[in-house]
């Protein structure tokens, strides 16, 4: 039996991937820069061997599975071609992967992760399923019928995937380092819609959604009435939402969640529309979204003392303006202070209007240095821009983030898609001292 050797283990997809086959009783082990990732933790639970990178891990007889990150020339792939080993690159190995299963794609610009989270949860309720997350989980299960996977469009990854099902939650212009504009974004989600093999459930709302074409059913939901699902009677509270769904006009069930804002209620009726459509009994969607605890990195929460400290990865305007309407649904007596790293000088020059806008919607906002990703050098732009067209925003750094302590019984939104933990993990040490 082959052992799979990832090169790039502690990728989020590759990590979940390599935790996947490990559940099925594959043999895996991976490499990876020595540097501490949050991807590795449940990598060390499994007890999936990570080395340092070097050749000298590829051994005869290994399939070697290549992150996306790594070029041929890196060294362990190197010695893999010639030892003649295969080497499939991540995406691929997935596509090929799948097909084993009844396969269910999460794509969209933003709320995939959540949104694979949910559904990989409600559908375990019913049935032996396996799945993918972005935020770096994986499970596996040796009797799975269903394969629950995010599908990144970034540089048409998701073109490696011919699916049964897919999800696709929204379309929005993002990665401008490779996407020219939303035409661009919407032809990679046309080109995604011909290879879905089963049917599509999209979000009705979303104008560029509505203009999908596609050789099987396309289902749709959201809030507007002419969609084929329908959230209706929405109740927010402090301790969640509650709404009725409706089935081409024809009352289905309500449905509870413990989650806030309006894009968590979208996500939940894409999960319920496809579980309907897979005969899955309403009562178990009732049970399971109600015990979803959320995914890695998506609100969540912990209290230090008066303050609630919240972590997310909201790195778009979009996501930010959702992250912010959450809190103010959960907490709207206490004062909301966003701290924020924007992700690459590529997006943040792209929307520097859009995340001063986004970012005004908190009470108070500090900024971070901008993290540049390995793709770029440096950007023409600094911190400084985004600062000036935000009300009263200050920049923080990781050595004093005292400031912070100024907001009693404040919400503390740390959002990035970069290195932001660093500067929450010195403002708890801090908090403690």
């Amino acid at each position: 039996m082959t052992i799979y050797h990832f090169v790039g283990i502690k990728g989020s997809g590759m990590s979940a991937l390599a935790q996947v086959l490990h559940d099925m009783d594959y043999q895996v082990q991976g490499s990876d820069y020595d540097k501490h990732f949050f991807t590795q933790v449940a990598l060390e639970k499994s007890g999936i061997k990570i080395l340092p990178f070097n050749k000298e891990n590829i051994q005869p007889g290994m399939t070697v599975i290549a992150g996306n990150a790594y070029p041929d020339t890196h060294e362990e792939i190197q010695e893999a071609m010639e030892l003649g080993l295969p080497i499939i690159r991540y995406h691929r190995f997935l596509g090929d992967f799948m097909q084993n299963f009844t396969s269910v794609a999460i794509t969209g610009a933003h709320g995939k992760t959540s949104t694979t989270g949910l559904l990989a949860h409600v559908m375990r309720g019913a049935k032996p399923t396996s799945f993918l997350i972005g935020d770096g989980t994986g499970k596996g299960d040796k009797d799975a019928q269903y394969f629950v996977f995010e599908a990144c469009e970034y540089r048409r990854h998701f073109l490696s995937y011919f699916p049964d099902y897919a999800i696709m939650t929204n379309i929005d212009f993002d990665h401008p380092d490779y996407f020219a504009n939303i035409e661009d974004v919407f032809s990679a989600f046309q080109e995604m819609s011909w290879q879905v093999k089963k049917g599509i459930f999209a979000c009705g709302d979303d104008e560029q959604l509505q203009k999908i074409q596609a050789k099987v059913p396309v289902v749709f939901y959201g809030f507007g009435e002419e969609n084929d699902f329908q959230a209706r009677n929405i109740v927010k509270s402090t301790e969640g939402t509650t709404f009725d769904v409706f089935v081409r006009n024809n009352f289905y069930e309500t449905f509870s969640i413990p989650a806030y804002g309006d894009h968590n209620v979208l996500n939940s009726l894409a999960v319920i529309a496809l579980c309907h459509y897979e005969n899955i009994e309403s009562k178990v969607i009732q049970a399971q979204l109600e015990t979803f605890e959320g995914v890695k990195r998506r609100f969540s929460e912990k209290k230090i003392a008066d303050q609630v400290i919240i972590d997310d990865y909201a790195h778009h305007p979009t996501e930010i303006k959702v992250t912010i309407e959450a809190a103010k649904q959960k907490y709207p007596d206490r004062e909301i202070v966003a701290v924020f790293q924007p992700h690459t000088f590529t997006r943040t020059q792209a929307f520097l209007n859009e995340f001063a806008e986004s970012l005004n919607k908190a009470d108070k906002v500090y900024l971070c240095e901008i993290f540049g990703s390995a793709r770029e050098n440096h950007g023409k732009l600094s911190i400084t821009d985004l600062k000036e067209k935000i009300d009263d925003a200050e920049i923080i750094a990781e050595e004093d983030t005292s400031l912070l302590k100024e907001h009693s019984k404040g919400v503390i939104l740390f959002m990035g898609a970069g290195d932001i933990q660093k500067f929450q993990e010195a403002y708890e040490k801090q908090l403690q001292e």
